[in-house]
């Protein structure tokens, strides 16, 4: 394993630092996430970047306000989409959630294209949805929720279009001026405000464009970690089958990976019984997404139209926030089993006996940041017996430790964490159960709405990440296992949820039966009272910000950053105000323990 960054330690820091496309970012006290979800200066002005579908990043940024200065009106904003399908998709969400004229709900859709005939960047396909400056906290919703955002590499493509677009004009002042952006004449015109959705341009990371771009280069051309641009496609094939558990093995390089993808085809793949542990599964039941969350909203349309639209689904257990978001803004709305018991399924199963109805039933395995396990063959056998869709969320169980395929119809995944690891890429995963019930009508709802809209550069990063995922998993369950150990018992700690104390009965009835598989890399720890975890988390040596599944130790004061809001109603689900999540890295173990015991011996 490549030796960890140390993390940085001034608040606003990319983390890791000094990465261009970092997507997390970091808030060394306590006071510092209040800060950021006050909207307050002290921490805003100062934020290099953050997660992505929260906190726009400045190449994004800098692109959408070239392109609304272009296209716009005079106190209009914009906001930026991979495709036409995802900008209508915001556009009619728009139309639904925003009280005044729709009219003001434009689409603009247009290349950005090299002037030169000899530059060998290729032209983009950019799609941008104008609007009033009044209705941003909307659009922005959307962006956070349904998660189709465009990606950061992407943006500093086309903005490294548009500045040789104009050094080149510069060069030749003679020639006819040629327009950057060809635009296409497609406009049509359209018949609660957290900090989460004001994210203001964060000039320190502007600044450092040159530098990013510089870094960029270094770490992919002259090292060359990653494949050349021209095989992502044989990356994106290497990623779906290692997703579908068939591709196996730590692939070093290129060759090793079109090695792997001539040596087997699709009837081959379906008659092994891969990491996933189903016969069956090939690369073709695996779906690509730019984040975790539109695997998950998507996850949600595709049922739409397999089912009857009119029934509402099932969120069971306390999820991550945005999973009840999706559940209850598009369609006719959940219900809410927010805590996830035995005593749910007990009510959901005399609610189906007496005639109700549900499009799906949406869960995670372990869930955020609870850590707990749903009885998930119990509810495999109402959904067979009641006729609906099941969707799982492994991210925080990964498919290395835990085997949900086989109980869901669906299941999906943030890549952007641990499948990663490196916190410098967004991606998400739907994988699709071929001995379902729903298979057949699955695959045929995603030849209505699958679109592959994850950036070449991307998959280039998530494959190359992703070669030492499951060594990184086996050393990551160890690490956490042994700090969850020495901190259940420690006389300053109120609670530790962790699936080796958590529902453990219904977690290991998935998990898998070898020695590498084990508890994951994320607990959630509780102390005293808020000013002891205020104390223990300031005195914590370790990078501290949004996100998790990541190489190097992470935490966060999670009810705050999730649910600033809306405390009082997370802790009548059993979510404490004062929780502190943590994912484990690969630290050595000892300094972890350490680490953790100096910043104990902090707290009151």
């Amino acid at each position: 394993m490549p030796a960890l960054p140390e993390p940085p330690t001034h608040v606003g820091a990319a983390i890791p630092a000094h990465t261009p496309h970092a997507i997390s970012v970091m808030f060394p006290t306590w006071q510092d996430n209040i800060y950021y979800e006050e909207g307050n200066p002290i921490v805003t002005s100062k934020m290099e970047c953050g997660y992505p579908r929260f906190f726009i990043h400045p190449f994004i940024q800098k692109l959408c306000t070239r392109l609304v200065a272009k296209f716009g009106k005079p106190n209009d904003s914009g906001m930026l989409f991979p495709s036409h399908k995802v900008a209508e998709q915001c556009r009619s969400f728009m139309t639904q959630y925003y009280k005044k004229p729709t009219g003001t709900l434009r689409i603009a859709e247009f290349e950005i294209a090299p002037i030169d005939s000899s530059s060998e960047l290729q032209k983009v396909p950019i799609y941008i949805v104008l609007f009033p400056q009044d209705a941003f906290p909307i659009a922005k919703q959307f962006w956070q929720h349904a998660g189709d955002i465009i990606s950061s590499r992407m943006a500093e493509y086309c903005l490294r279009i548009l500045d040789e677009n104009k050094q080149h004009a510069a060069t030749k002042p003679d020639e006819p001026e040629k327009k950057a952006d060809l635009y296409k004449p497609k406009q049509t015109m359209g018949s609660r405000n957290r900090n989460h959705y004001n994210t203001k341009p964060a000039k320190k990371a502007e600044v450092k464009e040159e530098e990013a771009v510089e870094q960029t280069t270094y770490l992919e051309e002259r090292y060359g970690r990653n494949l050349p641009v021209k095989f992502s496609n044989n990356a994106k094939i290497a990623l779906r089958r290692r997703i579908a558990g068939v591709l196996t093995g730590e692939e070093e390089d290129l060759t090793d990976i079109v090695n792997k993808i001539a040596s087997i085809d699709l009837k081959e793949q379906r008659q092994l019984k891969g990491d996933r542990g189903i016969k069956g599964l090939s690369e073709e039941d695996v779906f690509l997404y730019p984040c975790g969350m539109s695997a998950i909203y998507h996850a949600h349309q595709i049922s739409m139209i397999v089912g009857e639209e009119s029934l509402k689904s099932i969120c069971f257990g306390f999820p991550y926030t945005d999973t009840l978001k999706i559940l209850q803004k598009w369609g006719p709305g959940c219900v809410f089993f927010g805590l996830g018991e035995d005593t749910d399924i007990d009510e959901l199963e005399t609610r189906l006996k007496s005639g109700e109805r549900f499009l799906s039933l949406f869960c995670e395995l372990p869930s955020n940041p609870l850590l707990k396990s749903p009885n998930i063959k119990r509810l495999r056998r109402l959904a067979d017996d009641y006729k609906f869709l099941i969707v799982v969320d492994e991210t925080i169980g990964n498919f290395c430790n835990v085997g949900v395929l086989e109980w869901a119809d669906l299941v999906v995944s943030s890549l952007t964490k641990i499948f990663s690891g490196d916190s410098n890429v967004m991606g998400g995963s739907m994988v699709l159960n071929p001995k379902g019930a729903y298979y057949t009508d699955l695959k045929d709802a995603l030849k209505i709405d699958y679109e592959d809209n994850l950036w070449p550069e991307d998959v280039l990063f998530l494959e190359r990440n992703s070669r030492s995922f499951k060594d990184r998993s086996r050393t990551i369950n160890r690490n956490t296992e042994a700090l969850c150990d020495f901190l259940v018992n420690h006389e300053k700690v109120d609670k530790i949820y962790y699936p080796k104390f958590t529902s453990r009965e219904y977690y290991d009835a998935v998990k898998h039966d070898n020695e590498d598989a084990g508890y994951g890399g994320l607990f959630s720890i509780v102390l005293k009272n808020e000013k002891s975890a205020a104390a223990f988390y300031d005195a914590l040596h370790c990078a501290k910000g949004p996100s998790l599944g990541t190489n190097f130790t992470l935490c966060s004061p999670y009810t705050i950053l999730a649910h600033y809001t809306e405390l009082d109603w997370a802790e009548q689900f059993g979510v404490c105000r004062y929780l502190v999540r943590v994912s484990v890295g690969l630290e050595e173990r000892e300094k972890l323990l350490s680490m953790f015991k100096t910043a104990l011996d902090a707290a009151n």
